[in-house]
C-alpha cells in the first residue's frame, strides 16, 4: 500500500503563497532542489488541484526550463514520467502527457489508488491536500520552512483539522531552509 504524501514549500508563517498569490521566495538552492528532486523520484502518482497543474506543467511545456540545467533536466525527466491526476471544475483539457482531468476529488477512489500502488504518490497545493487531510488520507506531510514572513495569503495546512504528527526526519539546508518529514497518527477533521 502507497503512502499518500504532501509536499509544500512553506514561509515560517506558514504560507505557500503571498497575499499577491506570489511564491517567488521559494526558489531553491541547487542542495535544496537536489533533495526535492529525489523526493519526487520516489513517487510515480501526482495529484493536483487546477492551479498547481498549471504552475507544474511548465516541466512539460517549456522544453527551455529543462536545458538550463542538468538537475532541472532530472527534475523534468521525473515529472514528466509521473502519472498526474488533476482534480478541477473548470480546467476543460490537460496539455501534459500522462495525465488525466478529474471533476471531483472522490475520497474512496484515492484510497483505492493508495491500496493499489506499489510507490509512494504525492499531493501538491494546499486546497486539494485540504481534501484529502480532511478525508484521513494524507501519511506524511513533507514540508520545506523557508526563512521568511510574508504575512499572509494562502495557508500551507489546512483549518478545521487536528491531526497529530510524529517527526520522522529534520534537514538543514545552507540557505536556511529546514525540511520536516512527518508521519501522521490518524485524527481525522474536527
Amino acid at each position: 500500500m502507497a503512502n499518500l504524501i504532501y509536499i509544500a514549500n512553506t514561509s515560517l508563517d506558514g504560507y505557500t503563497e503571498d497575499k499577491d498569490g506570489k511564491f517567488d521566495w521559494t526558489d531553491p538552492s541547487d542542495e535544496y532542489f537536489r533533495f526535492i528532486t529525489n523526493l519526487v523520484r520516489a513517487t510515480r502518482t501526482h495529484l493536483y488541484g487546477r492551479r498547481m497543474y498549471k504552475t507544474m506543467m511548465v516541466w512539460e511545456t517549456d522544453p527551455n526550463l529543462a536545458a538550463e540545467s542538468p538537475l532541472m533536466c532530472d527534475f523534468a525527466e521525473i515529472w514528466q514520467a509521473a502519472n498526474k491526476i488533476v482534480f478541477s471544475r473548470t480546467l476543460e483539457t490537460v496539455s501534459t502527457r500522462k495525465t488525466q482531468l478529474e471533476q471531483t476529488f472522490d475520497p474512496e477512489a484515492i484510497r483505492q489508488l493508495k491500496a493499489a500502488s506499489e510507490h509512494d504518490i504525492l499531493i501538491g497545493g494546499p486546497e486539494l491536500a485540504a481534501h484529502a487531510f480532511r478525508a484521513g488520507l494524507i501519511d506524511e506531510c513533507h514540508l520545506f520552512l523557508i526563512p521568511i514572513l510574508v504575512g499572509g495569503g494562502k495557508s500551507a495546512l489546512p483549518d478545521n483539522v487536528r491531526l497529530e504528527l510524529e517527526l520522522l526526519a529534520e534537514r538543514r539546508f545552507r540557505n536556511g531552509t529546514v525540511f520536516l518529514r512527518y508521519r501522521t497518527r490518524q485524527g481525522g477533521a474536527t
